[in-house]
């Protein structure tokens, strides 16, 4: 196995530890700056999901660079990252810190795209990532950690910066799966 598809893995099994800690209750005082106030165990699943989101790009960059791509990391990669957004997003709900709807859309954008991509592969058909779909990626990874961070430290200026990013990724996550369609509409059957 190589380099890799070695860091995807590890992508994938970081999605259960980031989940662990952002659902756990330590019995710890949280971490206080004034009014603000942070768990521990949150502050440590923020590093990890930092850590797992930047593998993302690594992992595409060295198989690219070395030349090392294969079958098993066009499988992997995208699993990864939807194992991890997808868990992530569950789990924000859990504490309530995101709305359901707001974690219903985003996934469900994210398995219509992957059966689109699906339905292109046995077409004979490969679907690169759009350009929409990695500003997509960009603004909902800021949304998490501006939710993780309890919007520190917009919260000092009475900024919702947390509800802003939140409605902007609703609004390009729509948008770039109604892309995805509107571009491969060829290969959306209309009957048997």
């Amino acid at each position: 196995m190589n380099l890799a598809n070695r860091i995807t893995l590890v992508r994938i099994f970081l999605v259960p530890v980031v989940t662990i800690f952002l659902l756990i209750k330590l019995d710890v005082e949280p971490l206080t700056i004034g009014s603000y106030s942070i768990s521990y165990n949150q502050v440590f699943a923020l590093l990890l999901f930092i850590i797992a989101a930047s593998t993302d790009g690594l992992d595409g960059y060295i198989a690219r660079k070395r030349k090392i791509v294969t079958n098993l990391g066009k499988l992997l990669d995208p699993l990864a990252d939807k194992l991890l957004m997808a868990a992530v997003l569950i789990a924000l709900v859990e504490m309530e810190k995101l709305g359901a709807w707001v974690a219903i859309i985003i996934i469900s954008r994210e398995w219509a795209v992957t059966g689109l991509r699906q339905v292109a592969l046995l077409e004979g058909a490969v679907l690169a990532a759009s350009k929409w779909g990695k500003w997509k990626t960009a603004v909902q990874i800021t949304m998490i950690i501006v939710l993780l961070l309890n919007n520190f430290p917009f919260n000092f200026l009475d900024l919702r910066i947390d509800l802003i990013v939140v409605w902007a990724s609703v609004l390009i996550t729509v948008y770039s799966g109604v892309d995805y369609f509107v571009k491969n509409k060829n290969l959306i059957p209309v009957s048997d």
